[in-house]
């Protein structure tokens, strides 16, 4: 069976938090022939964790490394690996993979309202500009 993992199954697998649908998300995402995690589902499992787990950058970037190291596990590997970048450096894991994952689909750069953001992308060499700056 190919399957695509919700973010409640990837939470579930992280923090263990209600056992039996631990074991049932573990059971399934393991004897799947093919797991695709969605980038929209890491970056909700992410948030998740920081915000309703309190769970720090590099606890998160362990998680995101847990849910996708196995190798049934079909995901966006560059968009994943900034993501972790960022997190191991302090920042936010979405602003990574979403900048990452427009500039390999043709983006020439990334552009949002949030300062830091842009900061911390252009100090990992992803380009990027406060919309503010543009306009």
């Amino acid at each position: 069976m190919r399957v695509t993992a919700d973010t409640n199954l990837l939470v579930r697998l992280v923090t263990r938090d209600d056992e039996a649908q631990a074991q049932t998300a573990y059971r399934l995402l393991s004897t799947a022939e093919r797991v695709v995690i969605t980038l929209p589902s890491l970056c909700e499992m992410v948030w998740v964790l920081r915000s309703i787990y309190r769970f720090s950058n590099q606890e998160c970037a362990t998680a995101v490394r847990t849910v996708t190291d196995p190798p049934n596990v079909v995901h966006d590997v560059s968009a994943v690996e900034a993501g972790i970048h960022l997190l191991d450096a302090g920042g936010d894991f979405a602003d990574a993979a979403i900048a990452r994952s427009g500039i390999d689909q043709g983006g020439d750069i990334f552009i949002s309202f949030d300062r830091k953001a842009v900061a911390q992308l252009n100090s990992f060499g992803l380009p990027a500009r406060d919309a503010s700056e543009i306009a």
